[in-house]
């Protein structure tokens, strides 16, 4: 969906006008959350609500992301079941839509929760399970295992432990030895207490972000560390320049996890590159579609969520799927900088791509996924060797925000996709060596910069329920490139040169 326009940036004076606003409201004023509800399961016994998390604020909705467990599908099973897993996300929006509008009335009367909430969604999660079991039942001959397990949601609170963004202060280390931006240090409280804002405030309407969200990147301190080059390296780069999303191409669409769905993401992407992508586009509408990358020969596409300043102003999809519908609000920022560089293995020499590979990298859910598949990492400029996995950065004045994805760079060499859009590509390990029976292949790195006012103002768009936290922060690559480019793209990384 295009900008009808685009809104001159703020001026030095405005910028600190906005600072002010900002940390007084919390980024788009914050209101407080009182919202007690059940944090089981609601089956039989006791009410969940009772006991312990009587007293506890709840904010979202919390269910097992059953695309994540379905990691072993047929080929002729897939587009059955991608649909009902799309249709599960979409059950799981409208629930907390449901538990939004009644929020006031379930801090008053907990049941509710599980009457008109999460009563409902379990069966309708039921059904969808049941349609993901007979549709590789007919294909493979059995069920996958443990479906019904994975129905049932709970409430959750914001601060409840085990979320997606709790770290023990060692950023993702686990899953992204070859993450450049890797080992940041997340658990930074950058003087947010004290601000006025109180516990449970959020901003756009109870939906988030809050003002604990923020730290002062002048707080954090340096935590990037990168692997030591290996003799044999591939130390080259190729750089691939595709825009900044200057035409105001965004949809709410993805063609990766949710193929043939509309509004498959319940949150707006940017896109450069191939300009043919939506959740309907095959690889022959990619290979014929039109680039945004200055060498034609890349006809990759490149998507993630926009980031949104929350100062008031609505875009015009305030009343669109992915846009206000879903509760992404406010003005969508052009970023003033993207950088797309494709860097090779410090353990040795990296192999083609194949033409239609599909990464995504992070993990849009991972509020309530936890952080086995994230890989956020914000800065500033002028203090990248601090990355944050899940909080937002407070950038001091002249700095900008900096958004970085260090793309998966070991490949199966068979698959271009997989059942849940993760196995087939792994991180390097904590040497720069892949896993046993992956290979290195060219690592794409993206850098994408916001011009935006200091404060906690802004946020990315998210599903609903994940409450627009940074740790949710993720993006989109589908190769491609032509055979003759990848070729160069091989050659210069593997050479050791600096490429364009």
């Amino acid at each position: 969906m295009g900008r009808t326009s685009r809104r001159k940036r703020s001026t030095t004076a405005n910028r600190a006008i906005a600072a002010a606003a900002a940390l007084i409201l919390g980024g788009g004023g914050l209101v407080a959350v009182n919202v007690y509800a059940s944090a089981g399961e609601g089956g039989s016994g006791s009410p969940p609500w009772q006991g312990r998390n009587a007293a506890r604020q709840m904010s979202t909705i919390d269910c097992p992301d059953a695309g994540i467990a379905l990691e072993d599908v047929p080929d002729r099973a897939r587009p059955e079941v991608d649909r009902e897993l799309a249709a599960m996300d979409t059950q799981i929006t409208d629930a907390y839509r449901q538990f939004a509008d009644r929020r006031e009335r379930i801090a008053r009367d907990p049941a509710l929760a599980e009457n008109a909430v999460l009563g409902p969604l379990r069966s309708k999660r039921t059904a969808s399970l049941d349609r993901i079991g007979i549709a590789v039942e007919r294909v493979a001959g059995d069920r996958p295992g443990d479906l019904e397990g994975l129905a049932g949601c709970s409430m959750r609170a914001d601060d409840e432990d085990g979320q997606g963004g709790g770290q023990d202060g060692d950023g993702y280390g686990g899953d992204g030895g070859q993450d450049p931006t890797e080992g940041a240090d997340a658990g930074q409280d950058g003087g947010q207490e004290g601000d006025g804002q109180g516990d449970g405030g959020q901003g756009q309407e109870g939906n988030g972000p809050e003002a604990s969200d923020f730290v002062d990147i002048e707080s954090v301190q340096p935590n990037v560390e990168r692997p030591r080059n290996r003799r044999g390296a591939s130390r080259g780069t190729f750089t691939t320049d595709c825009g900044r999303n200057e035409n105001g191409k965004f949809n709410p669409d993805n063609v990766i996890a949710a193929p043939g769905v509309s509004n498959g993401a319940h949150h707006m992407h940017d896109y450069v590159g191939n300009q043919a992508t939506d959740a309907f586009s095959s690889d022959d509408d990619l290979a014929g579609g039109e680039s945004t990358c200055r060498n034609q020969g890349d006809r990759s596409t490149y998507y993630w969520p926009v980031l949104r300043q929350q100062n008031g102003q609505d875009e015009n999809d305030v009343a669109a799927d992915g846009g206000g519908k879903d509760q992404n609000t406010g003005e969508i920022q052009t970023p003033s900088q993207v950088t797309l560089k494709f860097v090779g293995s410090p353990a040795g020499k990296v192999t083609a791509m194949p033409r239609f590979l599909r990464i995504i990298t992070g993990d849009a859910k991972a509020f309530t996924n936890g952080d086995a598949n994230a890989n956020a990492s914000w800065s500033c400029t002028g203090f990248e060797d601090r990355q944050l996995a899940d909080k937002y950065p407070i950038c001091p004045e002249g700095s900008q925000v900096v958004r970085s994805f260090a793309f998966q760079s070991c490949w199966d060499g068979r698959n271009t996709d997989s059942a849940n859009h993760r196995t087939h590509v792994a991180f390097a390990q904590d040497d720069g060596r892949c896993p046993a029976g992956f290979r290195a292949i060219p690592q794409l790195v993206q850098r994408i910069v916001y011009d935006v006012p200091p404060g906690p103002g802004f946020a990315v768009d998210s599903f609903p329920e994940q409450l627009h936290k940074p740790v949710t922060d993720h993006g989109d690559f589908i190769n491609v490139f032509d055979e003759a480019l990848m070729k160069k793209v091989v050659s210069c990384v593997n050479g050791g040169r600096k490429c364009r």
